[in-house]
């Protein structure tokens, strides 16, 4: 067995230096004697028992902490004694007096664990084996043995800063690599080769300056090879290599092996559990004011591991949930007050939870407002002409329905007509001459000349057109003009606000509307129908469910409804109402007092039309007369705002 010095990155301090030497005098010592006492026995060197050579029965890679590259060598046999050391760009790791099987002897492909280690190639070498790794970058590695397991770790290098020059970004990422460091001791350096686990407990203990207190359990010896390692993490190492585990209690560390601290611990919190159950049950009275005190008591009685009976023994007695298993809850609704029975560290802890979720809830107001704008324009251009009279005792008219004798009558009247505003003229033109007064004119009967249409193409009787209309009247023919024109411009705004109150993450519904009803006929074939009457609801609704983040945001889950009655269809059984129905579904995060818009339609109609008499509609200029030309456009546009303000609630004191 041999041993080397412990090495620091600062100065040894001399007792340590004095008592590692001692120690390694007294192992030489000790195998000199050994040695002596075994030549002055007279023991043949010829016969003298060759131990069996060992060989490597595996070889595993893994992935450790912090991208850290972990290779585990096992070995079959004893007395082993790898050497791990550092070349350019690699680590070899060389085994003196270990054999590598033919089937372990091939390149090993590491790339795809994302650590430094690239490749590790295992191969034979004078006599014993060596493992080649090959790595990336700058890399740190440490080594340790224990029993017939050898473990290689290999981690990327953290820079250090550099000291005096860092500042302003540099400080900040040498602060961070500083806190994301696991260990922060003082590195040190080890190798040893089978060395007692105590010794090594002892020499941390001084670099740490801790007081480290190993259990009897604690045996065995190790291996290592640490360079520049902080003495934490070696702790770590060799508690992990003999399977041990540490509890600290201030400045005193207590070594022993897992399953004995465990035992340790199970039969501490054992005797906590026993001496809760000889104490006293206390009764307390928690008054609910900002919630329900039976929602309170549903949610800490359906938690995991409440209650249980007092008479089942320690044993089975589980205290992960809110109360004791003695403990008891009782929720009074009347007074929303909470009753609860058990020890009274409990007891404090359950008022110290109810305190911290009964209390007040932030309010938010949401204001919505629903706007529908409308814009439409139409244009009509129509004419109306139409030639009517007679000549030479011909009729001719555009209503052409008329019958004969009411042909002969107008002529006749219109002859008579004719002939008295010639003897008219005739006997003003004499009084003229003569100086005499001129007669009166003469009364005519009245025209039976009727204004026919030969072309009727007006716009729309119910739009109250403007006319422009002429009319020639002569003795023998009536010619009749009329053009007509229209133009429309309508501009509406239906405004819908619906405002509403809610408390945070609670569901607030609004609804204005009516109930619209139809008749609906119920019965099979052969049976009588039945009328039965039924309502459709035409609402403006909103639903909204808020969430205040800590940011000062809202998070709103919003559903708007709009109906509107179109019109009614007519039906054999009566009428029924045709809905327009507009809804929007979505989720928004908006700032508070911040107004969103979530949702909007927009619909354009632009229609022509053209009415006009074949042929005599396309002359150009007087194809107006013949035809009737109109045009329509319309827009609609469905525009939802909202607005939610969160209205903080201080809890009274």
């Amino acid at each position: 067995m041999t041993f080397s010095n412990a090495q620091s990155l600062r100065t040894p301090r001399r007792p340590a230096i004095f008592r590692a030497c001692g120690l390694g005098l007294a192992f030489a010592l000790t195998a000199f004697t050994a040695n002596a006492v075994a030549a002055t026995q007279g023991a043949p060197a010829a016969t003298a028992t060759v131990p069996a050579k060992a060989s490597v029965s595996r070889i595993d890679f893994k992935r450790g902490d912090a991208g850290a590259g972990r290779l585990i060598l096992r070995f079959d046999g004893e007395g082993v004694a790898p050497d791990l050391r550092s070349q350019s760009g690699s680590v070899v790791v060389d085994v003196a007096n270990a054999s590598l099987p033919a089937e372990l002897q091939r390149p090993l492909d590491v790339t795809d664990f994302a650590t430094p280690v690239q490749r590790i190639d295992a191969k034979p070498y004078g006599g014993g084996t060596q493992l080649v790794l090959s790595t990336r970058g700058e890399v740190e590695s440490l080594a340790y043995q224990s029993g017939n397991e050898y473990v290689v770790e290999i981690a990327p290098r953290i820079a250090e800063a550099a000291v005096g020059a860092v500042s302003g970004s540099g400080l900040a990422n040498a602060q961070a690599k500083l806190a994301a460091k696991p260990y922060s001791g003082r590195p040190v350096t080890f190798n040893f080769q089978d060395v007692p686990v105590r010794t090594v407990l002892q020499l941390i203990a001084e670099e740490s300056n801790l007081n480290i207190v190993a259990s009897d359990t604690v045996q065995g010896n190790v291996t290592l090879r640490l360079v520049n390692v902080p003495w934490d993490q070696a702790l770590d190492i060799v508690l992990r290599a003999k399977g041990l585990d540490k509890r600290r209690d201030g400045n005193v560390v207590w070594v022993a092996p897992q399953p004995e601290l465990a035992a340790f611990e199970k039969a501490k919190e054992d005797a906590r559990i026993d001496l809760e159950n000889r104490v006293d049950l206390i009764t307390d009275y928690i008054q609910v004011n900002y919630h329900s005190a039976a929602s309170i008591f549903k949610a800490l009685t359906e938690a995991k591991g409440i209650g249980g009976s007092g008479g089942q023994g320690a044993g089975n007695q589980n205290e992960n949930g809110f109360l004791s298993p003695r403990g008891r809850i009782v929720a009074d609704e009347r007074t929303n007050t909470l009753m609860i029975s058990d020890i009274p560290k409990k007891v404090a802890q359950m008022r110290e939870l109810i305190g911290v979720i009964d209390r007040p809830v932030d309010q938010v107001l949401i204001e919505g407002r629903i706007v529908i704008a409308t814009d439409s324009f139409a244009r009509e251009l129509g004419a109306r002409f139409g030639v009517s009279g007679s000549r030479d005792n011909a009729y001719f008219s555009g209503n052409l329905g008329s019958n004969e004798a009411t042909r002969n009558t107008e002529v006749a009247t219109n002859t008579a007509n004719a002939n008295a505003m010639r003897n008219w003229a005739i006997e003003r033109a004499a009084a003229l001459e003569a100086g005499t007064p001129v007669p009166p004119l003469p009364v005519l009967a009245a025209s039976s000349i009727t204004r026919g249409l030969n072309v009727n193409l007006p716009v729309a009787a119910t739009s109250n057109p403007a006319g422009l209309a002429l009319s020639i009247l002569n003795a023998g023919y009536l010619l009749d003009i009329e053009l007509t024109a229209m133009q429309e411009e309508q501009r509406g705004e239906v405004i819908s606000n619906p405002r509403v109150v809610t408390s945070n993450q609670r569901e607030a519904v609004i609804r204005q509307g009516r109930e619209v009803g139809y008749v609906t006929m119920t019965g099979g074939v052969g049976a009588v129908a039945t009328p039965n009457v039924q309502f459709k609801d035409v609402l403006l609704e909103l639903k909204v469910v808020p969430t205040i983040t800590d940011d000062n945001r809202v998070f709103l889950d919003v559903n708007v409804k709009k109906d509107e009655v179109l019109r009614y269809l007519d039906t054999s059984i009566g009428q029924v109402p045709e809905i327009a129905k507009r809804e929007v579904n979505t989720a928004v995060l908006v700032d508070d007092g911040q107004t969103v818009v979530i949702g909007g339609v927009y619909e354009f109609t632009d229609s022509n039309s053209v009415s006009k008499v074949p042929f005599l509609g396309d002359v150009p200029f007087l194809g107006a007369l013949f035809k009737k030309k109109g045009r329509n456009k319309q827009k609609a546009e469905l525009l939802i705002f909202l607005t939610p303000k969160v209205m903080r609630v201080e809890k009274r004191t």
